[in-house]
């Protein structure tokens, strides 16, 4: 056999091993009354863009597509999901102190009007988290209004 076949074979089953290594996507389980919408006064547009660009990967109410089930893009996706919680993490709003939920806000919109959120490869699979101008517009302005609370 020749040696490019045995490392075909080899990387074959290299990724055939690799698929049982997969990421957790049990449910968190939390409070939905310490959620960000159900704390802060969010108007519905402002919860609907919230929900389809920022909640995947920023609270436990994560949806895996099917794609989250093949290693090792599901390792890269359950990483981003990790981080983005440990960031801002939207299901535990209510437990941030006001200082915190100053600073997060701060982060939040800054990381919207820099184009840094929501991150190009998660539009790039989700197209409908692409924020026009207008959604920026809003939930930028909706944010400052929120951390001005907390000031």
């Amino acid at each position: 056999m020749k040696t490019s076949h045995k490392i075909l074979i080899g990387v074959a089953l290299a990724l055939i091993v690799i698929q049982f290594f997969g990421i957790d996507k049990s449910a968190v389980a939390s409070d939905p009354s310490k959620d960000l919408i159900a704390i802060e006064e969010t108007p519905a547009e402002v919860q609907d863009i919230l929900k389809q660009a920022c909640y995947d990967c920023h609270s436990y109410k994560t949806e895996y597509p099917w794609y989250t089930n093949v290693a090792p893009l599901s390792w890269w996706i359950g990483h981003h999901i990790d981080e983005g919680r440990h960031h801002l993490n939207f299901s535990v709003w209510g437990e941030y102190s006001d200082k915190r939920r100053e600073h997060k806000m701060e982060e939040f919109y800054e990381e919207v009007e820099e184009g840094e959120m929501p991150l190009i490869s998660y539009t790039w699979a989700h197209s409908e988290a692409k924020l026009s101008n207008e959604q920026k517009e809003l939930i930028i302005n909706w944010a400052k209004t929120v951390r001005k609370k907390y000031q």
